[in-house]
């Protein structure tokens, strides 16, 4: 695909990342997806789907007064990174001989439709269990993907129990969040965009659950870069960057944003212990200026960017360090809710 070439509506319901076991996971700075195991992801993905590519935008680089390249993960086959860890996690199943009766998960939206157009692939079933009230087009994608859809609880939490119990009792592999698969996965495209563009400053990215940080912070340090990684959390969902202050996991009551790709309550500890010692800050964006990033990234660069897509724009455009500098920004997806956008977009 064409390119050229540090440390450190409102959606009500929110959801977590937690599942015991992956949380309670080791996950250390020394115990970071090798380069030799994102190279071996990146040929699984890449058998799905080509690179995708990063561009650098003026009308970009005029706003931030500095030289702002865009990883646009938003031109997957499912229009977010996500695909990249169901393709790798699920090739590794099939290579290590790894058949159960199917998988299960629960998701807001892009995470079950990587799943789904991964399973698919692999003739896989797929369970994908929703909260009620979720994403109606992000639901209708992942039914076209192959996905069984089943709705249940008043948010991702109880979504997350009920899939847990159904793998229990149908036989059905439980897919969590933050699998060492999907993190190696989704890591192939901070691979391609470091490979792409030399020297970079820094790279803001959203924190959802902490795969694409993670991957970000694994392949920098890989290839001994010294790029500062920022994270981007949603000030009504801030739970990484309090537990990023803090030292310690911080859980909040809730989660309300128009980033749904952000909309997390209780950090993985895995992703945070990753987080802690690779990031160079965790910044907070308020829903306003997500909705002004997607509507900047409209005019701009005539690409629409989900919410979580949209946040590391947003968190560049306040970083009091970009002036002059060359930054890379994730634009992680582009599934924006029709009805959502028609609000958004038709403000000035």
């Amino acid at each position: 695909m064409p390119s050229v070439a540090g440390r450190r509506g409102i959606l009500t319901a929110s959801h977590d990342c937690y599942d015991a076991p992956l949380a309670n996971q080791t996950f250390h700075t020394s115990a970071l997806i090798a380069l030799s195991e994102i190279e071996i992801a990146a040929r699984r993905v890449y058998a799905a789907m080509a690179p995708t590519p990063q561009y650098p935008w003026p009308l970009l680089a005029r706003r931030a007064e500095a030289e702002v390249w865009v990883k646009h993960e938003n031109h997957t086959p499912t229009g977010a990174f996500k695909v990249r860890g169901g393709l790798n996690l699920l090739a590794e199943m099939r290579e290590r001989g790894e058949r159960p009766a199917g998988i299960i998960s629960a998701t807001r939206g892009n995470h079950g439709q990587s799943l789904a157009f991964a399973a698919r692939r692999e003739g896989v079933r797929c369970v994908i269990v929703v909260p009620h009230g979720n994403s109606r087009d992000k639901n209708a994608a992942m039914r076209a993907f192959g996905a069984e859809l089943i709705e249940f609880g008043r948010d991702y939490d109880e979504a997350r129990e009920h899939a847990t119990a159904l793998s229990a009792t149908h036989g059905l592999r439980y897919v969590g969040p933050f699998e060492r698969a999907l993190v190696a996965g989704v890591a192939t495209y901070a691979l391609e965009l470091f490979r792409a563009v030399p020297a970079l400053d820094t790279v803001h990215v959203p924190i959802g659950c902490g795969s694409g940080i993670c991957g970000l912070i694994s392949v920098r340090d890989a290839l001994g870069l010294s790029t500062k990684i920022v994270g981007v959390v949603s000030a009504n969902a801030n739970a990484y960057a309090q537990s990023f202050r803090t030292g310690r996991r911080v859980e909040t009551d809730t989660a309300n944003t128009v980033a749904d790709g952000m909309a997390v309550r209780v950090p993985v500890d895995a992703a945070l212990d990753v987080i802690r010692k690779g990031a160079e800050d965790v910044i907070e964006v308020t829903d306003d200026e997500v909705e002004s990033a997607m509507r900047i990234y409209y005019d701009d660069t005539h690409q629409l960017a989900e919410g979580a897509g949209a946040a590391p724009l947003a968190g560049l455009l306040k970083w009091p360090r970009r002036a002059g500098g060359r930054h890379a920004i994730i634009l992680c997806g582009g599934n924006v809710d029709r009805v959502l956008g028609h609000r958004i977009f038709g403000e000035p």
